[in-house]
């Protein structure tokens, strides 16, 4: 497994960490809807970046998809579930608009899975 296969299978587990953290922090926080959906958002991902590690490490033709598909995942999740949990926790944004571009980046990664599962692979 290549050093940016290994990054991304770490930071799929730093996601399912930082989620489980993110709902038990939202269950003793009053109003923390905004806590919760970061929670959804890091653990509905982390088996998402897991996956693309493994398939990265595969050594297929698609190999730059799937590690462009989980940056596009990693730093989409940062800014969305980030700026969610920095305004549910400290009630300040991370910066403005970075939810939402958060988010596009989260589509934009899960349509380059998309564009992966095309890629045929040659053996």
């Amino acid at each position: 497994m290549k050093g940016l296969d290994r990054a991304l299978l770490a930071l799929g587990a730093l996601a399912g960490l930082l989620g489980v953290a993110a709902s038990a922090a939202a269950a003793h926080v009053s109003g923390a809807d905004s806590l919760k959906t970061a929670a959804q958002l890091l653990l509905f991902h982390a088996p998402a970046l897991l996956a693309l590690a493994a398939l990265s490490a595969t050594g297929t033709t698609h190999r730059p998809v799937t590690r462009l598909a989980g940056a596009g995942l990693v730093l989409g999740l940062t800014l969305f579930a980030g700026d969610l949990a920095l305004r549910a926790l400290h009630g300040t944004a991370l910066f403005p608009m970075a939810a939402p571009i958060g988010g596009v980046l989260l589509m934009g990664g899960w349509l380059l899975i998309a564009v992966a599962a095309l890629i045929p692979t040659q053996r």
